[in-house]
């Protein structure tokens, strides 16, 4: 109780926060593919379903910045989200087609685009004098904790047929969300300068330059790597289920329940890895903990492929998500960190916009492009290598990241 009380209580609600809606959503993120692979759309539909809540995403992601730049209600716009999560659930409950599918893929975007510039800024606002590099850690560690037992009892459902009840407790949830969002508002609505928020020396710096634009040119390394960083993190959602399922080159196709089980494995090393983590780089610069996480997208994208053309190659899996779990420990908060000390106070909303945006540009564009190689070759090595590769051409990129 004593290492949680060390936190300020604004930071405390917001992590309540992020538990919650990490719990729902980590069982419709990871099982989705899975639950309409059953009614047999192709992964090229499924992708493509994907791709659509990244659409939409970006349109929500844009009008949330805005609206926190202007210095409405984080409350209010995590209130919208919860609701068009709901909706978006009750439709994925029911869905039996493609179309119902895509409209239900079309409102969890609106809801995810909504959601995560306000609650990533909330974070820096609510530590005050409290370190926003930890605070980062800690939020995180919600997500990763929520996500993996979302994740797991969705793989539980899995196991026992019933894999779409994941989505009523995605709902439930929400419901408990806004309860506790009702009970208890969150105090900050604007980000000025002032004394309330916690403003680094280099931020105080950049922000006292009135239109001065240099910080969105300091913002392109992070914003290329994190676009590519997301792809991956889209691909272990939309493709590694699919790949799973129907198998490798030489690698056996395993049941759907497994297949949820070795993605919560991953996700469960996340919770076991991000606050350790997390903490330990936030006493480094942002560029050396970018290059642990893009060495390590490198080793796990490397194992995932090599599995494909091995009989046995369920175990280089296994050990690619310890690769892969650490490169998203390290990822998530560096980003998030890096971009709150590049842009100015009163340019955050926009700036965590743009950085929402690497999520929404690599969701519309990854889980297309892996479908249609899932489709044609009938399985995802070829994804795998392309993105190894990729690792290795961005890690001399990193050094211009702080």
């Amino acid at each position: 109780m004593h290492w949680w009380n060390q936190f300020p209580p604004g930071l405390r609600l917001i992590s309540k926060i992020r538990l919650l809606a990490s719990l729902g959503a980590g069982g419709v993120i990871y099982l989705t593919p899975l639950v309409f692979n059953q009614i047999e759309l192709s992964a090229t539909q499924i992708g493509t379903g994907f791709a659509a809540a990244a659409l939409t995403g970006t349109f929500s992601r844009f009008l949330s910045g805005v609206l926190l730049d202007k210095g409405r209600s984080i409350g209010l716009i995590l209130k919208g989200a919860a609701c068009l999560a709901i909706t978006a659930d009750w439709w994925f409950f029911n869905a039996q087609d493609f179309n119902s599918y895509a409209i239900g893929q079309v409102l969890l975007g609106g809801a995810a685009g909504l959601y995560w510039p306000a609650i990533e800024l909330a974070v820096p606002a609510s530590c005050i004098d409290f370190p926003s590099s930890k605070g980062f850690a800690l939020v995180r560690s919600a997500d990763a904790l929520g996500t993996s037992f979302g994740a797991l009892l969705g793989s539980f459902m899995a196991l026992i047929g019933s894999i779409r009840i994941t989505y009523l407790v995605d709902i439930s949830c929400m419901v408990l969300l806004l309860a506790l969002l009702t009970k208890q508002s969150i105090k900050i609505t604007t980000y000025t300068l002032s004394d309330d928020v916690e403003i680094s020396p280099s931020s105080r710096t950049i922000a006292i330059k009135k239109g001065d634009l240099k910080w969105l040119f300091k913002l392109i390394p992070i914003l290329c790597i994190s676009i590519f960083a997301t792809a991956i993190f889209s691909l272990l959602q939309s493709a590694l289920p699919i790949d799973l399922v129907i198998g490798g080159v030489s690698r056996p196709p395993i049941q759907e329940g497994w297949s949820a089980a070795i993605l919560a494995l991953q996700l469960g090393l996340l919770v076991i890895f991000q606050w350790p983590i997390g903490n330990w780089l936030s006493f480094h610069k942002q560029s050396f903990g970018l290059g642990i996480s893009i060495s390590n997208f490198f080793l796990g994208c490397l194992l995932l492929s090599i599995s494909s053309i091995w009989p046995e190659g369920i175990s280089l899996v296994l050990l690619a998500q310890l690769f892969l779990a650490i490169a998203l420990a390290s990822f998530l908060p560096t980003a998030t960190e890096s971009i709150v000390q590049i842009s100015p106070i009163k340019h955050r909303g926009f700036a965590m916009a743009l950085f929402s945006q690497c999520f929404a540009i690599s969701g519309l564009i990854a889980p297309i492009f892996a479908g249609k190689v899932i489709d044609s070759q009938g399985n995802a090595m070829l994804i795998w290598i392309t993105m190894s590769l990729i690792c290795l051409a961005l890690i001399p990129l990193t050094r211009h990241t702080n």
